[in-house]
């Protein structure tokens, strides 16, 4: 569920407990939460009616998705599986691949949302309120009620669900798009890894059939695939000028976020090119030519830090590289001295002005209709060519609540520094009251 758009979402670090708080402690951090989202006008507690709503979308569960088999593709025998953190409650984004001998093949399955969350449903109503999910350290405040997501919306081992696809065919050279189909399905994940556990098969094939005893599939080889695609497809994207500011992100994370990049970008292509429909697009502008200068001078003015000569005038390149061999005490500052020149990036029904930081043409949310209205919005387009009416309002209300959404984030962090907390280690490892 991961893309440079994402939040990082709160989890615990395996082999690492929570950080432990006392009672009162707990309180302090209640208040101060209660207090931003009064002050940010985010919504905590679900009403009655969209619970209700949600609960009963959860029942006959079973017999739903068998009646639901003729009308889409069954793709319940192809080795498909899911990459999330440890701690993970739904897992909404499964992967498949084959390579063949004139082209790679990848599957993107995405919880089929759209299914139960429609527009006369109250869920869908109090989406459009919320605009997406909002990730404090150790706290979660959700778009759709956790019950659907952890539940219908889980794409979890051994039991038939509905998907969203995206089949993508891709040229074995440059893995352009040769072919791209989007339809509804009907999946059966094989197995949930952890991100742990992919590295530790990437690793050692043979830690595959420790960990998942009750799996036949060759996932150890299907891994292997994965992440040979994954990381071609990082390289090339990185010499197209696309800014990677996490260059030395683990494989199971790049497989994940290459994979959902590619299958939102194939959406968007659908959608604008095939279809030439108004959609909830991604649009980052660029900073101007003396803003990229000052950062980039800033990088360059950083102790052990030098930026290639000839990268001066390509300036995403130019902080690629500078990131790849700059030491790891100064990747925080070059980071920032990035970010602080980037203008925000912001949903439009308009494509044009492209996705700068991807150095996309064009580009949009796809694949986490659970937690971005942007993404919910967009299957429904995908499904049925229905574009909201008011599609330009929706634009410019899921990307305030976004902007409120990171600066209530910012401010809780600000917060739990305050009381002596150390928020990455919160985010990371989660809170654990205890009594004193």
């Amino acid at each position: 569920m991961s893309d440079q758009d994402a939040q990082a979402q709160a989890g615990t670090v395996e082999g690492q407990g929570p950080v432990e708080i006392d009672e009162e402690m707990a309180r302090h951090l209640a208040n101060k939460r209660e207090e931003l989202f009064e002050k940010f006008e985010i919504p905590d507690a679900f009403p009655p009616e969209v619970l209700e709503e949600a609960e009963a979308r959860t029942e006959g569960v079973e017999a739903e998705i068998a009646a639901e088999v003729d009308d889409r593709r069954d793709l319940r025998e192809m080795t498909t599986w899911t990459t999330d953190p440890i701690d993970a409650q739904d897992f909404d984004d499964a992967i498949s691949v084959e390579k063949r001998d004139d082209e790679y093949v990848l599957w993107v399955h995405i919880a089929d949302v759209s299914h139960y969350v429609t527009p006369d449903t109250a869920m869908w109503e109090e989406a459009r309120t919320r605009g997406n999910t909002v990730y404090l350290p150790a706290y979660t405040v959700h778009m759709l009620p956790p019950t659907l997501a952890e539940t219908v919306c889980s794409l979890v081992p051994n039991e038939d669900r509905l998907a969203h696809t995206v089949e993508m065919h891709l040229d074995p050279e440059t893995l352009s798009y040769e072919e791209i189909d989007i339809y509804k399905s009907v999946i059966r994940s094989d197995a949930r890894l952890t991100y742990t556990e992919c590295e530790e098969i990437l690793d050692d094939p043979d830690a595959a059939e420790d960990l998942l005893e009750d799996t036949d599939v060759d996932l150890a080889a299907k891994s292997q695939l994965v992440w040979e695609l994954a990381d071609r497809m990082h390289e090339l994207r990185k010499a197209d000028g696309s800014l990677v500011l996490n260059p030395r992100r683990d494989r199971a994370h790049t497989i994940i976020e290459e994979c959902m990049l590619k299958a939102n970008k194939a959406v968007t292509h659908e959608l604008m090119w095939d279809r030439g429909v108004e959609a909830m697009y991604r649009v980052h502008p660029q900073p101007s030519p003396d803003q990229w200068n000052d950062a980039l001078q800033e990088i360059q003015d950083l102790n052990g830090v030098s930026i290639p000569g000839d990268k001066w005038d390509e300036p995403r390149k130019a902080v690629n590289a500078t990131l790849e061999e700059a030491p790891e005490r100064q990747l925080g500052k070059i980071q920032r001295a990035v970010m602080f020149v980037m203008p925000r990036a912001k949903y439009m029904s308009d494509p044009f002005g492209g996705h700068h930081a991807l150095n996309f043409e064009i580009y949009g949310h796809f694949t986490s209709p659970i937690r971005r209205l942007s993404d919910l919005i967009n299957h429904w387009i995908v499904h049925t060519n229905d574009v909201p009416e008011d599609l330009a309002a929706l634009c410019e209300h899921a990307s305030q609540r976004q902007q409120d959404a990171e600066q209530c984030e910012r401010e809780y962090k600000q917060f739990l520094e305050e009381v002596g907390l150390d928020p990455h280690a919160v985010n990371n490892r989660g809170l654990d009251v205890v009594d004193e």
